[in-house]
């Protein structure tokens, strides 16, 4: 089995190409979309969703049979057809177009896997277990859930817009890094979770300007 290397992927504008009309494929789609990527759907046949979203224009439909010139545009292919052979011919022509392709529920076709993600605004929490138990990796998401609820999606954006500030008050690399380390290991995102605005607003310039 590989030895994977997790990266997270910018697709905004990025040429997507799903073959494949059924649910997998819409789950697939939608998470796409999600990205801001440009989605083209090939397959005689869609669902509902699906069927919307190309009535809507969010997606293009190629209605027929995958066909290899379908790739020529494409940054990332997925291939969520229910026919193996159609899916080991999409792996090889992605692959011998050097293109990022995945077969969904076949790694050994795939030289990228998806992993259970789980997300709270810019937070996005990866889990794979290389292919080995997507059930594992679907579990420990959900155990996660309860750990990082959704007061982290404000807490994160809290950091960001903090970076300003940070770098303009403390010039020392360790200095920053030991504020970064206050900040993350404080109780700001309980006081966001309860709804205790005016608490974690103090605490945060309290954390800022400890130490100055």
């Amino acid at each position: 089995m590989a030895n994977y290397y997790p990266l997270v992927l910018d697709l905004t504008d990025k040429e997507c190409v799903v073959i494949g009309g059924g649910e997998v494929a819409c789950r697939k789609v939608t998470s796409l979309l999600a990205c801001q990527a440009k989605v083209t759907t090939v397959s005689p046949a869609l669902n509902s969703q699906l069927r919307d979203y190309a009535i809507n224009k969010r997606i293009i439909h190629i209605e027929r049979e995958y066909r290899k010139e379908d790739l020529k545009d494409a940054f990332l292919v997925i291939g969520a057809t229910d026919d193996r052979s159609v899916n080991v011919k999409i792996a090889n022509d992605a692959k011998g177009l050097g293109l990022l392709v995945n077969i969904v529920d076949s790694p050994d076709l795939s030289n990228f896997l998806v992993p259970a993600s789980l997300r709270r605004g810019k937070l996005i929490i990866g889990i794979s277990t290389s292919g080995a138990s997507p059930a594992l990796a679907k579990k420990i998401r959900k155990d996660l859930e309860d750990i990082y609820g959704e007061e982290y999606a404000t807490f994160v954006d809290l950091l960001g817009n903090l970076r300003p500030k940070v770098f303009s008050r403390y010039k020392e690399e360790e200095e920053r890094r030991l504020l970064w380390k206050r900040l993350v290991e404080s109780d700001i995102p309980k006081l966001i979770k309860n709804g205790k605005d005016t608490e974690w607003k103090k605490r945060i310039e309290e954390l800022i300007s400890e130490g100055l």
